[in-house]
């Protein structure tokens, strides 16, 4: 019985010594696992930051596509497609080359050299044109610019074993510019949903088109936009001869040009004189404002022009006032304050001392400059443009603001109660802002119109933006 038990050790040992070794095997074989799953993880984090940055760069790219094409004016000329071809008439357009040039800004796996593809279309069309011409009217109302950004070639280092030693990740966004105005075509039927811009300046104007002295009467001028259903009354490109976008006027307080407050000098119609006087043989004619009503404190304000909440409001962001169409039902209703006399003292009235402050004019000179004598306009930097690249074409600029349209005639008188007055608003101007002058007067080219749609009520949502003719990311198509 003791036999076996003695032998037993003897055979494990000499099994024991056949096994010598496994454990490196072993070893081996689970880092060759670990490195493998290692490699698999950093490729497939790659990947997904690769599609995280492609995305991002087709939402920059849309979005700056659809900024442009809301500056543009396109949204306010519904007479021609011509005008749809020099803004984003295939891929050398305008608004195709900076929805490239931006999109490619941003690396994509290291690499900026991504194919980008712009199409436009509008809602339940698709897929899109890159002519943006070939679409219906309806493009004038919410044109969709949708950007395909695909980076091939990215570098990989599991997936080598099998040979495939490159991916590649694509993103797609698509950005809408929505302008609320019915614009009369039988594609926008129907109640479109009004915008409520933020930082709108507090420069509200009657509803009456300077640059249209042919449609004046004794009852007033053609209106910017319908005060019933938000059509643009005088759509298209002045470059063609006729037309509001590109319309060039002067900005003239309509106040008292002696001390006091701008109710001494306003008198019971909102013009101080019949509209028609305003309609001058000068080279170019006046729009007379009044001071809105500024709510809360506004942001972004620079200290140049931080003298009460009226030049906040002009030289910084007014994003507590809600301008909004019509005033029925309205918590806080639009009002003229007629407590301030923004043109006096001349030269350093609170109109001028907050838009030179806004615009970087010092002395009449630094501001940005517009380009109209080709369509679409561009804008040059000026010597006080904070980019320090003066004499550059850019896309953006403080000198394009947005006013709120009235809608008055010029002849209906307001009802005044202490020193406010409610008003109707019933569009937005959006203008770029040539000059600021010493007596308050602003010179200013209209870039767009936005009318309030044709179905304001108490309870109608809104959608928002800086500008009237606002954008926003939507779903791809």
């Amino acid at each position: 019985m003791l036999r076996p038990l003695i032998q037993r050790p003897r055979r494990d040992a000499r099994y024991r010594a056949n096994e010598r070794g496994i454990t490196l095997v072993l070893i081996a074989l689970a880092i060759v696992g670990i490195i493998a799953m290692a490699g698999l993880s950093i490729d497939i984090g790659t990947l997904y930051q690769a599609g995280a940055e492609a995305q991002r760069a087709a939402d920059a790219g849309a979005l700056a596509a659809a900024r442009f094409i809301s500056m543009s004016g396109v949204t306010g000329n519904t007479t021609t497609k011509a005008y749809w071809v020099d803004v984003c008439g295939g891929t050398s357009s305008p608004a195709s080359t900076v929805a490239t040039a931006v999109a490619q800004q941003n690396t994509i796996g290291g690499a900026s050299n991504s194919t980008v593809t712009v199409t436009y279309s509008t809602q339940g069309i698709s897929p899109g044109f890159s002519d943006c011409s070939q679409n219906s009217s309806a493009f004038e109302v919410n044109p969709l610019v949708t950007v395909q950004v695909t980076q091939a070639g990215l570098p990989t280092y599991f997936s080598r074993i099998w040979g495939r030693t490159g991916n590649s990740v694509s993103a797609t966004a698509t950005a809408e510019v929505f302008n609320p105005s019915k614009s009369g075509s039988s594609t926008s039927s129907g109640n479109l949903v009004p915008v409520r811009p933020r930082c709108v300046k507090p420069w509200i104007v009657p509803n009456l088109d300077p640059g249209n002295p042919s449609g004046c009467s004794t009852s007033g001028c053609q209106p910017f936009v319908n005060n019933l259903d938000g059509s643009i009354q005088n759509p298209g490109i002045i470059n063609s001869g006729t037309g509001v976008i590109g319309e060039t006027f002067n900005l003239v307080p309509d106040c008292s040009s002696s001390p006091g407050n701008c109710k001494s000098g306003a008198g019971p119609p909102f013009f101080a004189n019949p509209p028609e006087a305003n309609i001058t043989t000068a080279t170019q004619p006046n729009l007379q404002y009044l001071p809105g009503q500024v709510l809360g404190t506004p942001v972004a304000v620079p200290s140049c022009g931080n003298t009460g909440a009226y030049q906040q409001a002009v030289a910084g962001c007014d994003q507590s006032t809600p301008y909004q169409c019509g005033v029925s039902g309205a918590p806080t209703p639009n009002q003229i304050d007629f407590t301030e006399n923004p043109g006096i003292p001349s030269g350093s009235g609170d109109t001028y001392v907050a838009t030179q402050c806004l615009i970087h004019q010092s002395g009449g000179v630094g501001q940005d400059t517009l380009l109209t004598a080709a369509y679409p306009y561009q804008i040059q930097a000026g010597a006080g443009n904070p980019l320090k690249v003066t004499g550059s074409v850019i896309t953006s600029s403080n000198s394009i603001v947005s006013l709120p349209i009235y809608d008055g005639n010029g002849t209906t008188a307001l009802t005044i109660t202490g020193n406010d007055a409610n008003v109707n608003i019933v569009g937005f101007l959006q203008v770029f802002i040539n000059q600021a002058n010493a007596d308050g007067s602003l010179n200013v080219t209209v870039l767009n119109v936005a009318g309030c749609s044709n179905g304001v009520s108490s309870t109608t949502p809104y959608l928002t933006g800086t500008s009237p003719v606002p954008i926003r990311l939507i779903t791809p198509p």
